[in-house]
């Protein structure tokens, strides 16, 4: 049967009216080419011709299977990414600029090495179990390839090896029938993208738009590469002023930097994200959404999801140690503006490439229901008072690779339709 591309998730009609043209066309085409070839005796030239004429005026139309405007319509479709084999990144002056002062001993014994075979072994085996509590929710789960992070690459402007395919949020984006592959600001991140292209092109062949954003050349001219990071207290100071261990010489940014909610997406400008890839953004999103930029008082950001996480239609968790900058717009806007609990994670368990905000790094799978740390109770009672299920399970060997729930996924379907929450 004829397939057609999918008209939901913003498509323009007159786009997709072209586009059914010219296939009907081509089909068409086809048909006569066929026809006319066909000697062999008028009976199979006339069944040929009603097959063809079937396949011309019966299409197909198929629902995509992407379409995302939120963080919290009911979630029907979702990737997982994979801790196998991640590889701690080497580590250069944007992975400094990223970590806390006290694990740099550990980057610099690790970098461009395995994580630990033991933490790593209990962080694979909590993500299958999340896919598995996943799917009894009646998620479909999809999953990005293995692939051999330790191999060394080399382009014109600098050498490196991988990291891992662990935080899809990080990497795709989902707007409407849209994926966006953003371009990414570590070099160990570079070719990231390679484990989810069999994914993409499977999406892109049913019907999804695909976009790549400018891949960065990510020379040195990317990177301050005397960025003054002795101590928190620089951080808050350069945070402050604006100055970030990125600088403006081409466009960069991580998806997890942004937020959706509905026709506006909120973004911040941080050590991954510069204000050129927001601009990206901005032209390529546009007229159909909005980008708002916002700040945090945060000595090192770098995505906004343990920081700002919209949970529900003028609803969002704020974290009252890193507090947004511009939050009256928000309760201008009527808005509730939720504080959540301070963490519970012990002060010795190992986050490498993140904080003990990944409490609020919760995924909605719709507006009633809650994936949330199984540890962290005192959340929990906030979501419970809030109305909200929570649905319980354990990733903290799984958080020290750099990611609570909203990290480690992408969703890729929510049923939903495009609307606008923010006045």
């Amino acid at each position: 049967m004829l397939r057609v591309r999918c008209l939901r998730g913003g498509s323009r009609g007159a786009e997709a009216a072209h586009l059914i043209g010219a296939m009907l066309g081509r089909a068409v085409t086809g048909w006569v080419q066929r026809a006319l070839q066909s000697t062999s005796s008028a009976a199979a030239a006339q069944a040929q011709h009603a097959v063809e004429e079937e396949h011309v005026t019966e299409p197909v139309h198929q629902e995509c299977p992407v379409c995302s405007y939120n963080e919290w319509d009911p979630l029907e479709e979702v990737i997982v990414g994979r801790a196998e084999n991640a590889h701690v990144p080497p580590f250069t002056v944007e992975v400094k600029a990223n970590t806390y002062e006290k694990y740099w001993p550990f980057y610099q014994k690790y970098g461009g090495q395995r994580f630990p075979a033991d933490h790593l072994k209990k962080a694979v085996a909590e993500i299958e179990e999340m896919c598995n509590i996943l799917r009894h929710e009646g998620v479909i789960v999809k999953r990005p390839e293995p692939i051999d992070w330790s191999v060394e690459y080399k382009t014109p402007d600098f050498t490196s090896s991988g990291m891992y395919a662990a935080m899809p949020r990080d990497i795709l984006l989902v707007v409407g029938n849209e994926i966006i592959e953003a371009p990414m600001a570590w070099r160990a991140r570079f070719f990231e993208y390679r484990a989810y292209r069999p994914l993409i092109k499977e999406y892109f062949r049913k019907g999804a738009k695909w976009t790549t954003a400018p891949k960065p050349t990510m020379a040195d001219e990317l990177y301050d590469q005397d960025y003054p990071i002795r101590t928190v207290e620089d951080r808050h100071k350069l945070a402050a002023i604006g100055k970030f261990v990125t600088t403006e010489h081409e466009p960069c940014f991580d998806a997890a930097d942004f937020i959706r909610a509905g026709t506006d997406l909120f973004v911040q400008r941080s050590q991954v994200t510069n204000y050129m890839g927001i601009e990206w953004m901005r032209r390529h999103l546009a007229p159909a959404y909005k980008i708002h930029i916002i700040s945090f008082k945060d000595p090192n950001p770098m995505h906004i999801d343990a920081t700002f996480n919209i949970i529900g239609p003028g609803l969002v968790l704020s974290n009252p140690d890193r507090p947004c900058r511009q939050i009256d717009m928000f309760k201008k806007a009527g808005w509730t503006v939720v504080k959540p609990p301070m963490p519970l994670i012990p002060d010795d368990h190992p986050l490498w490439m993140s904080s003990k905000w990944l409490s609020m790094n919760v995924l909605m799978l719709d507006e009633k229901r809650v994936m949330v740390d199984a540890n962290e109770t005192t959340i929990q009672k906030m979501f419970e008072n809030l109305g909200i299920k929570t649905i319980k399970v354990n990733i903290r060997h799984a958080n020290s690779l750099g990611g609570g729930f909203h990290c480690w996924t992408t969703d890729v379907r929510r049923r939903g339709t495009l609307q606008s929450y923010f006045h």
